[in-house]
């Protein structure tokens, strides 16, 4: 179990070292020849931007604490029974597609499957919710109670064939496309090739933090978004499920440091990411204690067959997000 206090935890944030490419330390190590088909690792550079956008502005370091109050409140409220079921929240979505060739040019159809993703994953019905361990299946959340609508589609043809973790894409002048209405939908943007540091990076989010600022929503490498034609092994669109997770204010379930903590209290502790298809059960040791990992976690670093549950903790955090006193309570109403 996790638990600090709420300061410290707003600390130990601020003073985190995040990486997105650590390597697993894990004990009991993955099967070493299925984690080299993989092409490249999962990269997602989300927490480590949101840190860095914290330390240079006040108004988000508020907003930051702020919103883990209010989750810390609503966490404590359910668990007294004054949250009651108030229905699913169905989430407008609108996707900006910023191509330079007809391989980042996705298709709507792709686009369809890739909402019909987010909303098995969303709502536990995915065909592979039955790998989840008996271990896991009293915390494994099920229906978060958080759907997805498409609502419009808008695409930009540009020369610029790669883009970088710096918010570009989302601004007309600077060659992107401009968010609709950050407050009210959710807009992801799918752009064709993306790095940073030299390195490829499959998607990258905002936290709620960042709720209806101009640079708001979820940007995703063509080759990760959907399913036909993605590339392999992360070619079941959970790259989306991933990020849209940090945009409803999801940490990586390793809390991006060794040891960390994501702020959920029934995901086990970890030494760090997992990576590539590991054999269940895989264990590691954390401050003398040995558990066994929720590398099937959709906020790990897996291959997308690989990942296919959120924990009812995680469930808790987004719903408090998308509660009518959350930060992304304006997706509610439309």
């Amino acid at each position: 179990m996790k638990k600090l206090l709420f300061g410290a935890i707003v600390l130990s944030f601020m003073s985190a070292c995040n990486s997105d490419n650590i390597s697993n330390q894990n004990e009991e190590a993955a099967d070493p020849a299925a984690a080299s088909t993989a092409a490249m690792e999962r990269s997602c550079p989300s927490e480590e931007l949101r840190q860095e956008a914290l330390k240079n502005s006040p108004e988000l370091r508020q907003r930051y604490a702020d919103l883990e109050a209010n989750t810390a409140r609503f966490v404590n409220d359910k668990k007294l029974g004054r949250v009651l079921a108030d229905g699913t929240v169905e989430i407008p979505v609108v996707v900006n597609v910023v191509y330079s060739n007809a391989a980042g040019n996705v298709s709507d159809a792709r686009i369809t499957e890739q909402i019909d993703v987010l909303n098995a994953d969303y709502s536990g019905t995915n065909t592979d919710a039955s790998k989840v361990p008996t271990e896991f299946q009293p915390v494994n959340a099920g229906d978060t109670k958080i759907k997805f609508r498409l609502v419009n589609t808008i695409r930009k043809s540009t020369t610029k064939a790669s883009w970088k973790t710096d918010d570009a894409m989302k601004q007309a002048s600077s060659g992107g496309i401009d968010a609709t209405n950050p407050t009210n939908y959710l807009n992801i943007w799918v752009v064709s090739k993306m790095t940073s540091q030299g390195k490829s990076i499959l998607g990258y989010a905002k936290f709620p933090e960042s709720a209806g600022l101009w640079l708001d929503g979820v940007v995703i490498a063509a080759p990760f978004f959907g399913k036909t034609g993605a590339s392999s092994p992360y070619n079941l669109g959970r790259t989306a499920t991933h990020e849209v997770g940090h945009y409803l204010n999801l940490r990586h379930i390793w809390g991006d440091a060794m040891c960390g903590n994501d702020l959920v209290d029934d995901t086990p502790t970890q030494t760090t990411s997992n990576g590539g298809a590991p054999t269940y059960p895989l264990y590691n040791t954390c401050n003398s204690v040995k558990r066994s990992v929720m590398f099937m976690n959709y906020m790990d670093y897996v291959n997308d067959a690989s990942m296919f549950m959120f924990s009812s903790g995680q469930k808790t955090r987004m719903q408090s997000v998308v509660a009518t006193s959350g930060a992304r309570a304006g997706l509610r109403v439309l």
